[in-house]
């Protein structure tokens, strides 16, 4: 049965969509401060900010659900509408940057550096655990 036919979303997937959530935001964040984004498109969630704290919306607050969903919907939509007309080259060196492993390693930049026939060693904590 799937999430269509069963109407509940799976919990992997709530969390999933938060976390995207959560980056475009995180990224949105960034590109503001950006100042190779164009002015004109930083005035996009700015707008969008304009409209959420605006008292008059599309569908009216009092309506439980519906009337935030507006909200929300507006939200989202000013987040992708900027991130698509930001440069995408900046787009994807933020994103690099936001999924960039944080700690210690070192990146070998040359393959054919590492000895032939011995495979690559990888350094770190770990803990034996029960089965």
């Amino acid at each position: 049965m799937s999430r269509r036919q069963s109407g509940k979303a799976k919990p992997g997937e709530v969390a999933g969509f938060l976390a995207e959530i959560i980056r475009n935001i995180k990224l949105v964040w960034r590109l503001l401060w950006d100042p190779r984004v164009p002015t004109w498109v930083k005035m996009i969630p700015l707008g969008t900010l304009v409209y959420l704290l605006f008292p008059v919306d599309l569908i009216a607050d009092p309506v439980l659900g519906l009337g935030q969903l507006d909200d929300v919907a507006v939200a989202l939509l000013g987040m992708k509408l900027f991130i698509y007309l930001c440069p995408q080259d900046v787009v994807a060196e933020h994103l690099r940057q936001l999924s960039a492993v944080r700690g210690e390693y070192r990146a070998v930049d040359n393959p054919d550096a590492l000895s032939e026939g011995s495979a690559p060693v990888v350094d770190a904590d770990y803990r034996v655990l029960d089965e």
